[in-house]
Order: structure tokens, then sequence, then C-alpha cells
């Protein structure tokens, strides 16, 4: 009996705790709707820093554009990239958004490609179409290379894609 008791405290401490992190993140979230960057990012940066890759996505996001901080692509590129990893199309696109573009890391269309080929399998419809203008860019030899980058990154579950 003591370990049934056991057992369902123990569920109800983790569904308080991850309905607190929902909350924070949905918190987080009508703050930045209402421009409160600043509470933004105090509610998502102890989520983000714990994982939760919606707040690494939505810290990515008030850097890129110097929201609530000043502007920071390196800082950007980190947490995109941190959610990217967890399979988060819109992360992934956006790291291919920054590759292309050269914000916060050194420009490199073959890892654009990656990114933007592993958002369109994750399901981000623009992906599609920002990956054709990045391969008008790219040699046969560089698109190749960009697909099996994309195979193996897949593979290795988002991990050292770089």
């Amino acid at each position: 009996m003591r370990n049934l008791i056991k057992t369902f405290l123990l569920i109800m401490m983790l569904s308080v705790s991850h309905a607190a992190i929902a909350g924070d993140y949905e918190d987080g979230l009508a703050a930045w709707e209402k421009q409160d960057f600043a509470t933004a990012l105090r509610l998502w940066t102890p989520l983000a820093e714990k994982g939760d890759a919606n707040a690494q996505f939505s810290l990515g996001a008030l850097y890129n554009h110097g929201q609530g901080v000043a502007q920071d692509y390196k800082t950007a590129v980190k947490w995109y990239t941190l959610a990217a990893e967890q399979g988060k199309a819109s992360a992934q696109y956006n790291i291919a958004l920054m590759y292309d573009h050269g914000k916060g890391i050194a420009q490199d269309y073959v890892k654009a490609h990656m990114w933007f080929n592993i958002a369109a399998i994750d399901g981000d419809a623009d992906a599609i179409k920002n990956g054709d203008i990045v391969t008008k860019k790219m040699s046969s030899a560089q698109i190749a290379e960009a697909q099996k980058a994309a195979s193996r990154c897949i593979k290795q579950n988002f991990k050292n894609c770089d």
C-alpha cells in the first residue's frame, strides 16, 4: 500500500511539474504576443536550459530579432541548433537560413541545404522553396554532399550534424 501511495504521489508531482513547464511556456508566448519580450525571455530561459525545444526555438528567435535582448546571431544559432537537434522543424529551417546568410555562423550552402532538406522532411513547408533557392548557388557535388549529410544527420538523430 505504501508503494502505491508513493507511486501516486510521484505521478502527481510529475504531472504538476509538467503543467508548470507548459504554463511557463504558454505564459511566455502570451508575453511575447504583447511584445513583453523581457518577460518571455525570463520565462523561456529556464525551460530552454532544461532542454525544452519550443523554448529553445523561441529564445533563438528573440536573439535573432533582438527582441528584449541585444541582437546576437551566435546566440540565436546556439538555441536554434539545440531545438533543431530535437527534431523541431522550424528550428531546422532557421538554422538553414542562418547558414545561407552567414548570420552568427560561417556561410555554408552545403549545411544550409542539408538543414532545409531535414526541415522539409520534418514538415516545414517553406523549406522546400528555400532549399531550391540555395540549390541554385551550389555545384552538383555540393548538392550531393548536402544530401548525404542530411541522410547521415537523420540517421544520427540530429546529433553531430555539423
